[in-house]
């Protein structure tokens, strides 16, 4: 099926298609158990449309991934389509190309790693420092 297809209130939906945009995530709680949602845009060769992410499937899609749902539900928001996996529907990342949205900095993913040689791995910010402390002080030309 393709997107262009996609009409409000359509069930059974299968497609597959590529996440080219991701909202932030929102938190909310509804009869007491709390949980997240995200729209995200996607597109095949026909078209695009927003996807509602709900909850696990937030931190699983990401931008460029290729997803593929089966059994996906088609609401209407506002006079816009929106696909989701509904209750009974299935989303799964078929490629991942993706970038998440809050992508990790170099420092947080080496932070705390080491070498191959058992030595620790250094961030820019953790070597700059490490060169610094080990500069000579004079105390008579103390910077303030």
């Amino acid at each position: 099926m393709n997107i262009k297809e996609l009409t409000a209130r359509m069930g059974k939906v299968e497609l597959v298609a590529t996440v080219i945009d991701k909202g932030e995530a929102r938190e909310f709680s509804k009869f007491g158990k709390s949980g997240k949602v995200c729209n995200a845009k996607v597109k095949d060769d026909s078209g695009s449309v927003t996807l509602s992410l709900w909850n696990e499937q937030v931190d699983l899609v990401h931008v460029g991934d290729t997803i593929k749902i089966s059994n996906g539900y088609v609401g209407e928001w506002q006079g816009e389509l929106q696909l989701s996996t509904g209750k009974f529907g299935t989303l799964e990342v078929v490629s991942s190309k993706g970038v998440t949205s809050d992508e990790e900095t170099e420092a947080d993913l080496l932070k705390g790693k080491t070498s191959d040689e058992g030595e620790k791995v250094l961030t820019e910010d953790e070597a700059e420092e490490e060169e610094l402390s080990e500069l000579p002080i004079d105390d008579e030309e103390s910077v303030e």
